[in-house]
């Protein structure tokens, strides 16, 4: 049952969400975090690090950088997935033999995905960030079963070239660890970071 303080915090200004991906939407719609979507501008090709966990949260906490200095007084949430395998990231495929390449590369071996995370606000000083890492690994594909996935479309706008909470799920054998982190956002985490902010709390939404 839901009292009035739902109604106040709905009524602030809304979390910022310097992301244009559907997924982060779709998580953050689903804790039910009142948002409005403003993309970054940083190009995530040009972001370089040795490992990825320093990667993903590099890139996350320029993006979330970029927007706050247009919105100073705004909370402002940013994230980065990184897949990475044999020491390198693989980002979104450009093209069609791209994303064969990546799917054969990752199937029936285990991955790494690392999403950082950056929530912060420029007027009140406060910054924080993390990332969190979790293994996938993908069974052997044919090729019928590459070329019919590829023509799917879905694989061409994921980092790695897949969608585990998508068609590419059927692709999926074991998880060890956050399965929303690999989808775009750690939940656990970013709903501990945004309590201890300030930002938002879901507990605040319900009655005691």
């Amino acid at each position: 049952m839901f009292t009035k303080k739902k109604k106040e915090i709905s009524s602030k200004e809304p979390l910022i969400l310097a992301s244009s991906s559907s997924r982060r939407k779709d998580l953050l719609e689903l804790l039910g975090v009142p948002f409005q979507v403003v993309p970054s501008r940083v190009l995530e090709e040009a972001v370089r690090a040795s490992q990825p966990q320093e990667l993903s949260i590099k890139a996350a906490v320029l993006k979330a950088r970029e927007v706050a200095g247009r919105y100073p007084s705004r909370w402002v949430l940013a994230a980065d997935t990184v897949v990475w395998l044999d020491g390198t990231a693989l980002g979104k495929p450009a093209g069609e033999e791209d994303a064969r390449r990546m799917l054969k590369m990752l199937q029936a071996r285990v991955h790494e995905v690392v999403t950082g995370v950056c929530v912060l606000r420029l007027d009140k000083g406060l910054e924080r960030r993390c990332a969190v890492s979790t293994l996938v690994q993908l069974r052997e594909l044919s090729p019928l079963e590459v070329d019919w996935y590829v023509s799917t479309g879905e694989p061409m706008d994921k980092a790695g070239a897949y969608a585990i909470q998508g068609l590419g799920g059927i692709f999926v054998t074991r998880i060890q660890g956050s399965y929303t982190n690999v989808v775009g956002l750690p939940l656990p985490e970013l709903v501990l970071i945004l309590r201890e902010v300030g930002a938002w709390d879901f507990l605040s939404q319900c009655e005691a």
